[in-house]
């Protein structure tokens, strides 16, 4: 007997509950959407119908209080919970709580739950069940002396786990029965501090596995089906950068037992809802015949669920749902096993330093559109736009991008496409990191394993260096972007160093670390420009700078790229690389630590009271420049070091526009 869902409560936020909302925005259920004080303006909170703060900005004392969600559930009528992924969504005591109170939830039970969530109870189930699982030992003595003699049983090398673990938490490689002690100890404190049990198992350790999962469902009948495999091998830390459907390189034959060893997995424990079976294949002598083995089974909703739904044509989301209201399934395993169609890739963009062994990065996101139209192949799944911040609070990820092709390597094209053409600005992300995974060739060869990363890192993990070609398009940018501002290039609007009958002429600096400075001497004739570094000279024609894509004729040859300027940085988003350039200290006034070169910008609109100095004079630093009226008030620009005064162009009663460059000091020699 099913019970329609009529108001549904998204208790988790980002693009998780952006993807949920927009499932229940085409299926006219209403929705209700919690909140942290960090997310009080987030995109998941302005989507849904409603909002409830539930708390301050850790997670702690937020997302995870069930008791917070269930009294937003009372507040506003919502009959349902959808847990998303990641904090209440695999809380066995949470699923109860929701029952208790009358309030639908859209996961499986709190049984289900339980029978797998300790990884040694889940394979001992699976075995009995006929499942496949690593070779190892999941015994309740913890004893050193019965590791140590399990794991010479097992054979080195082994893994350590604990068994309440995730995330590669608590979980330790050992090669040698020496390094056994001081494994099981650090695995033991690790699973104690982050997760509250200290009992590891023991597994043979798959020197080179693919990590192959299979996404099942069941309804309230008993009856579950699998909707193929997701291969989710490229990983760093033990969490997945990059996800495909189905796996590269699998036969029916492998493709078939595999799902039949996924159904009876969640047939085993009465599954109900959308779940994830995850095996380990060991392709040490390739994908053909390999053993697998149960790893873990996942009791929620997957965050590589897109690739599916591409290749399915299904809305997993809507399946859960349909569920939770006890429908049937939706699909029989025989209709489903004729549904698909090509493959789809996934990555996850990330605020990260893949340079700096993949750390989270802060900030506020400047140049990304979640709406963008990623075209009929592709897809952004996002929690985030352009403003918001990602802070140290939740997970770094800013989206995730999918593309679908009639094969693989159309897929991987299209999903390459759609990564360059999806600029991110203002924090470090891992996206030329991904373009590099997409472009190695054996990724292309479909030789994917979950030590790929490390295998590659020489050509993975290769930092973009900027090249004086780059600090020139850098340069042609800056000008481009004032131009754009001014309206136009008549230079009496522009303020930029003009000089009668002369080219525009300008010097601007970059700072390239370690007290580096890079000097960019400009000529400006309307929309060409010139540039000289050193010895070097480039020139462009600009052709538009609008919503952040400069376009430009260089070298015979149109380009273009995202290009976001200020006064602080240039970043250029171009092909496979994204180059964040630091400007040289650029403030006209009050800076008394700048001794480097500067570029006197206009505070704000204003007019221009009095000029003290000529061009060509040598200044001292302090020494009064030019007097300024804005707001109501006069402001005396004051020189930020010595040197020579050049590019003056004013003189008094000119009106100038807020960051117009008024003049530059320059080294005198």
């Amino acid at each position: 007997m099913s019970n329609r869902i009529k108001k549904l409560l998204i208790a988790n936020r980002g693009e998780i509950a952006c993807r949920v909302i927009s499932t229940c925005q085409r299926m006219g259920i209403k929705t209700v959407a919690v909140y942290s004080d960090a997310d009080a303006k987030a995109l998941h909170v302005e989507m849904a119908d409603e909002a409830v703060h539930i708390g301050p900005a850790q997670a702690t004392e937020s997302y995870l209080k069930a008791d917070k969600i269930l009294n937003a559930c009372k507040v506003t009528g919502a009959d349902a919970v959808h847990p998303g992924y990641g904090f209440l969504s695999e809380n066995p005591a949470f699923a109860e709580a929701c029952e208790e109170n009358g309030i639908i939830f859209v996961g499986p039970s709190a049984a289900s739950m339980r029978a797998m969530a300790l990884k040694g109870a889940a394979k001992q189930l699976m075995e009995d069940a006929g499942v496949p699982v690593v070779p190892g030992y999941h015994g309740e003595d913890q004893t050193l002396e019965t590791l140590t003699r399990e794991a010479e049983r097992v054979g080195y090398p082994v893994l350590i786990k604990a068994v309440a673990g995730g995330g590669g938490k608590g979980m330790r490689k050992v090669f040698d029965a020496k390094d056994l002690p001081a494994a099981i100890e650090g695995a033991r404190r690790e699973g104690k501090n982050s997760f509250g049990n200290e009992t590891l198992l023991i597994e043979k350790y798959i020197q080179k596995p693919r990590h192959i999962e299979l996404q099942v469902f069941g309804d309230s009948e008993g009856i579950a089906v699998h909707l193929f495999e997701r291969d989710c091998s490229l990983q760093r830390r033990h969490q997945k950068v990059v996800e495909e459907a189905p796996a590269p390189g699998m036969s029916v034959e492998m493709r078939g037992a595999m799902g039949d060893a996924a159904v009876r997995a969640a047939e085993a424990i009465g599954y109900q809802g959308a779940g994830t079976v995850e095996f380990i294949v060991d392709v040490a002598n390739g994908l053909d015949d390999a053993p697998f083995f149960f790893m873990e089974m996942n009791t929620r909703l997957q965050v590589e669920h897109p690739v599916t739904e591409m290749i399915t044509g299904q809305d997993l989301v809507e399946w859960q749902i349909r569920i939770a209201e006890g429908n049937p399934l939706p699909l029989s395993q025989d209709e489903i096993d004729v549904l698909t169609d090509g493959h789809a890739v996934e990555v996850r963009l990330y605020a990260e330093d893949p340079y700096n062994d993949f750390l989270p990065a802060t900030g506020r996101v400047r140049l990304f559109d979640p709406f963008a139209d990623p075209g009929p192949t592709g897809r952004i799944d996002a929690g985030v736009r352009a403003g918001d911040e990602v802070s140290i609070h939740y997970d770094p990820m800013i989206a995730k991008l999918i593309a679908w092709g009639e094969d693989r390597q159309q897929a991987i094209d299209a999903l390459r496409n759609l990564v360059q053409e999806t600029p991110v600005t203002g924090l470090k992300t891992n996206r030329d990191f991904l373009l590099a995974a997409l472009s190695e060739q054996d990724f292309a060869n479909g030789d994917v394993h979950t030590g790929f990363i490390e295998e590659h890192k020489d050509t993975l993990l290769k930092k973009p260096v900027p090249t004086n070609r780059d600090y020139a398009v850098a340069s042609f940018a800056i000008v481009a972007a004032r131009q754009a501002r001014a309206g136009g290039d008549d230079p009496w609007a522009i303020l930029d160093a003009f000089r009668m009958n002369l080219p525009a002429s300008e010097q601007l600096w970059f700072d390239k670390g370690e007290n580096d400075v890079l000097t960019v001497k400009m000529r400006e004739d309307g929309t060409h420009l010139t540039a000289e570094i050193g010895a070097a000279s480039f020139a462009a024609d600009i052709v538009s700078f609008a919503d952040n894509v400069f376009t430009y004729v260089m070298e015979g040859r149109r380009e273009r790229l995202f290009a976001e300027v200020d006064d602080k940085h240039v970043t250029l988003v171009k092909g496979e690389a994204t180059l964040t350039l630091a400007r040289h200290a650029r403030d006209g006034g009050g800076d008394d630590e700048a001794d480097g070169p500067g570029t006197i910008l206009a505070p704000m609109p204003g007019k221009i009271l009095d000029v003290k100095v000529a061009d060509g004079d040598i200044v001292e630093k302090g020494q009064p420049l030019l007097v300024m009226e804005a707001m109501k008030m006069e402001q005396t620009i004051n020189a930020p070091r010595d040197g020579k005064v050049t590019g003056l162009g004013l003189k008094a009663g000119d009106q100038v526009t807020g960051g117009a460059v008024l003049l530059n000091i320059q080294d005198t020699e």
